[in-house]
């Protein structure tokens, strides 16, 4: 079967390329905007406003804590904060609404989850009547810092849409690409991630891989240099795309994966973090202001790194 000719968009092939090479650069562009005003969702949590209290630090963030107050007040005192504003709600899901409220508002920039469920609060940002939707897929842009890769690595989606359709992985490479373009990477070099660079029938992710590339190429999507299907090492060794006969401009220096489903981007995310000891971020992406979703389980320093992106997203009017 012959492989599929790698195609991007005119426009694409003309802009700049700018490389984030680090979380530390990231900050450090997060630091050159005004800052953003987060609002967390059932703030009474301490590790959540520590990371707060270190953006505050760093200059980029201002907050709005919902929670119960007495409880509120006292944690971000012990965490240092010093610009805030509580707002009280005696409950987890009245939190999240009031959250929800106050970005939808306008009063803050970013959502943030504190001490409340997971499924209670994307239930709150989908709300029909006063949550977050645009019509566009939620979908998870996932950043990783891996040692030994010469910049930051954006992915999605590996916690939000299980087993993405065409349709839905089209939402998602909009998404991703528009984040990658407020934050400075004009011409995002994109990898449509598959077992190989075949086209085969029998095998979907490479036939949605290869209509993902030619919407773009119809200027369908946002511009950007986009190849797939891709295998791993293709996308990351420009030696073993030469050695495969695969002519590639992302071989080697890949920005952005889109992963073929859920499964995929989380086993290669987790053993990043686990056998490469990589530093990580999220956001979620297709709400009308930017999510962040951490979970208990992230440092400090994940957590502030993911204030950071979303912050990018929303002085940056995404």
């Amino acid at each position: 079967m012959e492989l599929l000719k790698k195609e991007t968009a005119m426009e694409a092939e003309n802009m700049s390329a700018v490389v984030m090479s680090s979380f530390e650069a990231l900050i450090e562009a997060a630091k050159s905007a005004a800052p953003s005003r987060i609002c967390v969702a059932a703030a009474e949590d301490q590790a959540v406003l520590e990371a707060v209290k270190l953006a505050e630090d760093l200059g980029f963030v201002t907050s709005v804590l919902v929670g119960e107050a007495a409880a509120t007040e006292r944690l971000a005192r012990e965490a240092g904060l010093k610009h805030y504003e509580i707002v009280d709600a005696k409950s987890p899901a009245e939190a999240v609404e009031t959250a929800v409220k106050v970005v939808r508002s306008g009063d803050a920039g970013i959502l943030m989850k504190g001490f409340v469920n997971t499924s209670d609060y994307m239930r709150g940002i989908l709300n029909r009547d006063w949550g977050l939707r645009t019509g566009r897929l939620l979908s998870l842009l996932a950043v990783y810092e891996v040692p030994g890769y010469h910049k930051l690595i954006f992915a999605s989606d590996s916690g939000v849409n299980v087993s993405p359709d065409l349709s839905q992985k089209k939402d998602i490479l909009a998404n991703s690409v528009g984040v990658l373009r407020t934050i400075g990477i004009q011409a995002p070099k994109v990898a449509v991630l598959t077992a190989n660079e075949m086209v085969d029938p029998k095998v979907a992710s490479t036939v949605d891989a290869a209509a993902l590339v030619e919407a773009v190429r119809m200027g369908e999507l946002p511009a950007c240099v986009i190849e797939g299907p891709i295998a791993f090492d293709v996308a990351f060794d420009a030696a073993a795309a030469r050695h495969k006969g695969v002519e590639s401009r992302v071989a080697g220096d890949v920005d952005l994966l889109i992963f073929p489903n859920i499964e995929t981007g989380n086993v290669l995310g987790k053993s990043w973090l686990h056998f490469n000891k990589a530093k990580w971020a999220g956001i979620i992406l297709g709400a009308s202001h930017p999510v962040v979703l951490g979970s208990r389980s992230d440092t400090p320093e994940i957590k502030v790194n993911s204030i950071a992106l979303a912050h990018l997203a929303a002085s940056l009017q995404l």
